[in-house]
């Protein structure tokens, strides 16, 4: 094995640490940059997402070997221990003594010689006791889970008063990889063929258990290169995100509004049950991510797609009462995610204060667009009920002219009262808010 995967690791760590970057994006980036191999690649981004998952219970573990407190070290020390740590205890490929001596060639690589000592001496400390670790202290509850999955205190408790004795399925679900889910395009291949394409590629593929027209995926490699992918036959989409059009009941000929639609999914979600026929308007911020949407558009082959640039709460009159459907799918914290951005976990709480009014401002701005008769569908990628039926409440309450409207879904969840929250260790799905409102 190479250095250059941990050296492309510690990169990503630094540049989310210094940059406040988000690892995904970081090490996306970063592997563009330093060209590893597949496996050193593969390796590169189980260290980065290892340790950002794991980084309260590794810091808890280097601290019982390490004189000075992990928080008082110079960067990038703290992340070259930690990188260490991982591989010590969670990665049985990689022999101990290697993943010692590779961590005392980083600190030296990196500028901190004079530390490497200390590097050494704290790492063949962990390796010795790997069997026999310190236990986490368990008089506290909150305190205990907090270390146990390397969760912030402030949300292990938040998450207690939601979930009660669950929550820790919860929190040990938002360690856990999430599975690779695909819908397919009906417009372009249906499910069996589709199957046996991706399976002569090697690809292992099994129908999701309860969400119609979705696959899940294992030992893909670069999902992008298999030839089914660049024909558009499928997209890559979260079930719980599927479901956002099958609750909005799309049809062909109808007229659709997303008003904060990049990357596209959900948009190219509804123009498959539309059968690309009727007029879907998806609208971001960002020029930039309106271009991944006419991207994505063409690749699945679908024309009813426009694009705009438009801020969900600026009004803009000429779409009064126009669409029959419209989707909200609002910026929030995006805590139902953590499996998939494990860096979500450590915002902070005062970061999100701020969400539930930019929330109802969008919604109560997209209100405006619904024809009556028409339906109206608010979705977040969050767990969080302040963000969730705390804004829909709170919207409903002062929009007599809407209603929320029943509506039932196969699987786990049934008959709803037009709202559902998904959670990973419940429904196997992101952690997703979805609530249907018709206009009267």
């Amino acid at each position: 094995m190479s250095h250059s995967a941990r050296d492309t690791a510690l990169g990503v760590l630094v540049a989310c640490r210094t940059h406040g970057a988000w690892a995904d994006a970081a090490l996306k980036a970063q592997l563009a940059r330093d060209r590893l191999s597949p496996q050193d690649a593969a390796l590169c981004s189980r260290m980065v997402y290892g340790v950002t998952q794991n980084r309260l219970l590794l810091d808890f573990y280097l601290a019982a070997y390490c004189s000075q407190k992990p928080d008082h070290l110079q960067p990038p020390l703290l992340d070259i221990l930690r990188l260490g740590a991982y591989q010590i205890l969670f990665l049985d490929k990689v022999p101990d003594r290697a993943a010692v001596s590779e961590a005392v060639e980083l600190a030296k690589r990196s500028g901190r010689g004079q530390a490497a000592g200390l590097v050494n001496a704290v790492l063949r400390k962990l390796s010795q006791n790997k069997n026999a670790l310190p236990p986490i202290p368990d008089r506290d509850e909150a305190k205990f889970l907090s270390i146990r999955y390397s969760h912030p205190k402030w949300l292990v408790k938040r998450l207690q008063a939601i979930l009660g004795p669950e929550t820790e399925a919860c929190l040990a679900a938002d360690n856990a990889p999430a599975p690779l889910t695909i819908q397919v395009n009906p417009l372009k291949a249906a499910a069996e063929e589709l199957t046996a394409e991706l399976e002569a590629s090697g690809v292992i593929v099994r129908p999701h258990p309860w969400v119609s027209g979705c696959l899940e995926l294992d030992h893909v490699g670069d999902l992008t290169a298999l030839e089914p992918f660049r024909m558009g036959k499928f997209l890559v989409q979260d079930p719980a995100a599927r479901l956002v059009s099958q609750i909005a009941g799309v049809e062909p000929g109808m007229r659709v509004l997303d008003v904060c639609a990049a990357p596209g999914g959900k948009s190219f979600s509804a123009a498959f049950a539309m059968e690309d026929q009727g007029e879907i308007l998806a609208c971001d911020l960002h020029e930039n991510k309106l271009k991944r949407i006419r991207e994505g558009a063409e690749r699945l082959g679908l024309a009813c797609i426009q694009t705009t640039a438009a801020d969900g709460r600026g009004f803009r009159p000429e779409w009064e009462a126009r669409f029959d459907v419209v989707l909200v799918d609002a910026p929030c914290s995006g805590f139902g995610i953590i499996r998939k951005k494990p860096d979500v976990r450590y915002k902070k709480p005062d970061d999100l204060f701020a969400l539930p009014v930019i929330q109802r401002a969008i919604l109560d701005n997209a209100a405006r667009y619904v024809r009556p008769g028409g339906t109206l569908v608010y979705s977040t990628c969050t767990i969080l009920p302040e963000e969730n039926e705390g804004v829909s409440d709170s919207f409903l309450a002062e929009h007599p002219d809407f209603c929320r409207t029943p509506f039932s879904l196969s699987g786990p969840v049934g008959e709803t009262e037009g709202q559902v929250t998904l959670w990973p260790h419940r429904h196997g799905t992101d952690g997703f808010y979805i609530c249907r409102m018709t206009r009267n």
